[in-house]
């Protein structure tokens, strides 16, 4: 290779690869892979395997490398050999370093993942002790924050996506107010309290990790939504409404938002042409569009699917604490009919919002979520149950839990599975858009509208 050269890097290099189908001659972006290279002149020579490139001098050329990285000019002269990529054993030791060095395994997630839980096992059951311990154990979670905040050690990662959990813990011990007209605001001062814990976890690592980001998102946001709704004096069901609902919409919308390509990945396919893999296009400002690396493209999904997976667990959490609020709150005739409404329509939109979602975990939590606002409703409406209505409530779950099942089946072996995913999409729509109108009714807006004009 020819370095120490004192003009920059052409654009684009003619290059000539020797191999076992002769010689020829590549006209290559300066940043592609090595293995692009190669593929395609194993698609022009008509081989059946990809070659292994090398300099003139014989040294190997690694395939994840790219030209620019390695030297390569125009002019050079690549040698192909028989044989397929293969990730040389410096790359797989880095890859292997790299990922002990997240500590994002599964057992390091697991094991946080209990942690969390027994940090709000462990709030849950201090509001009714005495208010020494209460203080003691909202000490020990700060502590367990700040240890998990420490930005040190293989399992950094997943303990600082767990150290917001403590934090909000915590806050949830110091400001827990039984009365329900103060139960908005200690969700909401929970929720910030948890999103400033994430936000010390991504200053302090030095990362922006996007599971953190979406706590700092939805943590605003709830305390948004009740601390207005505290400020203005209203009743605690319009927070409980308002954050259900959202969960809903969230559901929806967290897909289109969550896939984030950078601007200079995003090719103008009017201006590239079909058979040319190499072509490029220079704007009126000399911007370069080149073909996008396989690495970005793996970025950009697994960036996605850590957005989506944490979105899907805040909107689980939400649903876990405002389906059974909303519905214990709501103690009028109108207002009990719209909350019952709301939740069981917000607890089908989640299900069947998860049908969409490819991110096996994001899909469970969405489906969690939605049963979860299901089991607060028959929690609520078992025990005024007589034994007639229980046996008829059971014997219809049961036929509906059938008809579940042989449709599942039916979809599973390719069976009209267009027809029924079109119907699945007007059922979600429907129970969005009546879930969004019975906000009024749940939250008392309508009874009041009632009483003044009646």
């Amino acid at each position: 290779m020819r370095q120490g050269r004192g003009r920059p890097p052409a654009d684009v290099l003619a290059v000539t690869v020797h191999g076992p189908a002769g010689a020829l001659d590549l006209m290559v972006p300066s940043g592609v892979a090595v293995t692009d290279v190669a593929r395609e002149y194993a698609a022009q020579a008509g081989l059946t395997t990809i070659p292994l490139l090398h300099t003139r001098t014989g040294a190997p050329m690694l395939a994840t490398a790219r030209l620019t990285e390695l030297g390569v000019d125009t002019g050079d002269i690549l040698v192909a050999t028989a044989g397929v990529h293969r990730a040389s054993p410096a790359s797989s030791e880095s890859r292997t370093g790299q990922a002990a060095k997240s500590g994002a395994g599964p057992i390091a997630v697991l094991w946080c993942a209990i942690a969390a839980t027994v940090a709000v096992l462990a709030a849950g059951c201090a509001v009714s002790a005495l208010q020494e311990d209460r203080d003691m154990i909202a000490g020990l979670l700060v502590v367990g924050c700040v240890l998990g905040l420490v930005p040190f050690g293989g399992y950094a990662v997943p303990r600082g996506l767990a150290a917001p959990v403590f934090l909000g813990a915590a806050t949830f011990v110091w400001a827990w107010d039984p009365l329900p007209e103060r139960l908005p605001l200690v969700a909401g001062v929970t929720a910030a309290a948890v999103a400033v814990g994430a936000a010390l976890g991504r200053a302090l690592a030095g990362r922006a990790e996007p599971q953190l980001r979406v706590v700092v998102i939805a943590g605003t946001l709830v305390f948004a939504v009740t601390g207005a709704v505290t400020m203005l004096g209203w009743s605690p069901r319009v927070a409980w409404s308002v954050l259900l609902v959202g969960a809903l919409l969230g559901a929806r919308f967290v897909p289109a938002l969550a896939v984030d390509v950078p601007d200079q990945y995003l090719v103008d396919f009017e201006r590239l042409a079909v058979t040319a893999w190499s072509a490029r296009d220079r704007g009126p400002r000399r911007r370069v569009r080149s073909i996008v690396p396989i690495g970005a493209v793996a970025d950009v999904a697994d960036r996605g699917g850590r957005v989506v997976g944490a979105a899907a667990a805040m909107i689980l959490v939400v649903a876990v604490v405002c389906a059974p609020a909303l519905i214990w709150t709501a103690t009028l005739p109108v207002d009990r009919i719209g909350a019952r409404l709301e939740v069981g329509l917000v607890g089908a939109g989640l299900v069947l919002a998860g049908r969409s979602y490819r991110h096996p975990a994001a899909r469970f939590l969405l489906r969690l979520a939605g049963l979860a606002c299901w089991l607060s409703l028959a929690a609520y409406a078992a025990p005024r149950l007589s034994d007639a209505q229980l046996l008829s409530a059971s014997l219809t779950a049961i036929g509906l839990g059938l008809v579940v099942v042989v449709v599942a089946m039916a979809t599973g072996r390719g069976w009209r599975s267009a027809w029924w995913a079109r119907r699945a999409e007007v059922a979600e729509a429907l129970c969005g858009s009546a879930a969004l109108a019975s906000v009024l009714v749940a939250s008392g807006v309508f009874r009041q509208v009632w009483e003044m004009t009646s």
